[in-house]
């Protein structure tokens, strides 16, 4: 079976918003107030929890290694506790993977959100059983980009390895994909859009109207 990954932040649906309210609500217990804002700084969020305390921390001159590691589960309990307050799927994400199920794609998600916390925001938008297989940051010893939690997502649905593709937003999806052997679709309508095109993925993705038909032609079986 042919499959198509995706990844969640930043490619299926916008968490910046609560992303940063988690990491907020970090720097106003150390006593700094609100670091981050959803209008500039989405782009920081999506790269996840420790990215955003490291930046936070940078701009109130107050960088610390130990400090970035005792917040990091401080950040994720807050955010667990209100995931999906500013959460919204892309316009047509979950119309997409619907299309490609129904063409017989086997369709899953790998990510480098924690599993528990992805299984829980997906169960939050209604959209978990879309997908027939999760893998999270903490779901392996590793985590993309190494190309074992793509490999493990792909095995979970039953697919061939090398019959599948990564629709990512970031460097790390196109890396893991790199590793992998397969194709990367790189989404242009996150916050670090204008960036994907010097990644070179083998396509952009502009709108999710149109993933079913870059899936056919990347996936398409060899002529002969």
């Amino acid at each position: 079976m042919k499959t198509v990954i995706f990844d969640l932040d930043g490619t299926l649906a916008d968490t910046s918003g609560d992303l940063i309210a988690a990491a907020n609500f970090c720097f106003r217990e150390m006593g700094y107030g609100d670091v981050l804002w959803p209008e500039t700084d989405a782009g920081v969020a999506l790269r996840g929890g420790r990215r955003m305390l490291t930046e936070g921390l940078k701009r109130v001159g107050a960088l610390d290694e130990a400090t970035i590691t005792a917040y990091y589960p401080v950040l994720l309990e807050a955010y667990g506790g209100a995931i999906a307050e500013h959460t919204l799927l892309y316009d047509g994400a979950m119309e997409a993977v619907a299309q490609l199920s129904a063409q017989g794609y086997g369709v899953g998600i790998c990510t480098n959100k924690p599993e528990g916390l992805a299984q829980q925001l997906l169960e939050a938008l209604g959209v978990r059983d879309a997908f027939g297989a999760l893998v999270g940051a903490d779901t392996l010893p590793v985590r993309k980009p190494d190309p074992a939690p793509l490999a493990e997502t792909v095995r979970r649905l039953g697919g061939h390895p090398a019959k599948t593709l990564l629709v990512g937003d970031s460097d790390t999806d196109r890396n893991t994909a790199k590793a992998a052997g397969v194709p990367s679709v790189l989404v242009t309508f996150g916050p670090s859009g204008e960036d994907m095109a010097a990644l070179e993925p083998e396509a952009l993705l502009h709108d999710f109207a149109s993933l079913p038909q870059v899936v056919e032609t990347l996936l398409a079986d060899p002529v002969g």
